[in-house]
């Protein structure tokens, strides 16, 4: 037997707030140009309508391969927003979700209803739709909170880094410096790290030694988290 309501309700949408850090050491958030009304030729995030029978983080993944070509990446889910009249097309509540991935690993491309995909430094976004600046804000208060307490920063890294990347990677999440000795000290204690036998290649200066995250130590912390007091 099929049951259906006998009351109206709103429609339910996902969208995905994607950060990566660029060769450059900025920040940048994923956005696709809008080829559909609302908002045609308008820049927003990656997202779309639930489908029947489609759970929310299966709808989320799927949008972000259709619209950017984004796939098999972290995503956690952020917030749900449902203001009434946050879509002029009608009662529509998005559940947000923002991923991390590193520019290294990913080539971008527009599908369906996308026009453009490319990546915007955060400090540079253009006008978005919908709600879609108040995502973004929540979006990067929660990074700024999580990075501390959970390796999810190593996400938008490449596989072998040196401790200068991680060291810029915080210090641009988190919009301030850090002393290079007492972070150093701090980031080694957690025992997260494997040191290689390899330094940089292709640099001008004096060549680092690169390191890898410990696969094992991280699905740990990921669970239990450490509080990396900056």
């Amino acid at each position: 037997m099929t049951y259906s309501y006998d009351y109206p309700r709103p429609a339910v949408t996902v969208d995905c707030v994607v950060f990566g850090l660029d060769p450059t050491n900025s920040l940048q958030v994923l956005l696709i140009q809008r080829r559909l009304p609302p908002f045609v030729e308008q820049w927003a995030l990656p997202g779309g309508f639930v489908q029947l029978d489609e759970a929310l983080e299966q709808a989320a993944r799927r949008e972000l391969q259709e619209e950017s070509g984004i796939s098999g990446l972290f995503l956690e889910q952020l917030k749900a927003y449902g203001q009434p009249h946050r879509d002029p097309r009608g009662h529509t509540v998005t559940v947000a979700f923002y991923a991390l991935v590193n520019l290294w690993s990913y080539q971008i491309k527009a599908a369906t209803d996308a026009k453009q995909a490319r990546w915007w430094p955060m400090e540079q976004l253009p006008s978005l739709a919908f709600d879609h600046e108040k995502i973004v804000q929540d979006a990067i208060a929660t990074l700024q909170a999580s990075i501390c307490h959970r390796p999810i920063g190593f996400e938008l890294l490449p596989k072998k880094f040196t401790l200068t990347q991680l060291q810029r990677l915080y210090e641009i999440v988190l919009a301030r410096p850090f002393d290079k000795r007492n972070f150093r000290k701090k980031l080694l204690k957690l025992n997260i790290l494997i040191p290689l036998d390899e330094k940089e290649t292709n640099v001008t200066h004096r060549a680092a030694q690169l390191y890898q995250f410990d696969q094992a130590k991280y699905m740990e912390r990921q669970k239990t988290g450490f509080n990396f007091d900056l």
